[in-house]
C-alpha cells in the first residue's frame, strides 16, 4: 500500500514539482490542499504519512506555520510528521519549534538532499 503525502498550499508548478519528487522516488501518492480548513478536513478524513505545508500558502498567503500548529494541537492528528516547504533557515527553525521535522525549501526540490529529507516517512 503506498505511503501518503498531503501537500499544503503550493501553487500548481511547485505542486507538481512536489508530486513528482515523491511519486518517482517512493511508493507514494500526493495529496493536494489548498487551505487551513482543507489541510484538516484531509488530515481528519484519511490516513497520511508526511505533510509539506508551504510557508506562505499560494491561494491566500496565510502562513503555513499556523496549520502546523493546529495539527500539533489536534491529538487526532497531532502524530503525523509535518514539514514546513521554506528556504528560510529561520522559519525552519520556528516550525521545528512548533513541532514539526526538518524541511527543506524548493531551491532543494530536485537535490539529493530532498530525497534524504523524505525518505525516513516515505522510504
Amino acid at each position: 500500500m503506498p505511503k501518503r503525502v498531503l501537500d499544503v498550499g503550493q501553487c500548481v508548478p511547485d505542486h507538481s514539482s512536489i508530486r513528482h519528487l515523491v511519486e518517482s522516488n517512493f511508493d507514494a501518492l500526493v495529496v493536494q490542499a489548498h487551505n487551513h480548513e482543507e489541510a484538516l478536513s484531509e488530515l481528519r478524513e484519511g490516513e497520511f504519512d508526511l505533510v509539506l505545508i508551504n510557508r506562505k500558502l499560494d491561494r491566500d498567503y496565510s502562513d503555513g506555520i499556523e496549520i502546523l500548529k493546529a495539527i500539533k494541537a489536534d491529538a487526532a492528528i497531532a502524530d503525523v510528521p509535518v514539514m514546513l516547504i521554506t528556504n528560510y533557515a529561520d522559519h525552519q527553525e520556528l516550525a521545528q519549534a512548533a513541532g514539526g521535522e526538518p524541511g527543506f525549501g524548493k531551491d532543494s526540490l530536485s537535490t539529493p538532499m530532498a530525497r534524504e529529507m523524505l525518505t525516513p516517512y516515505l522510504g
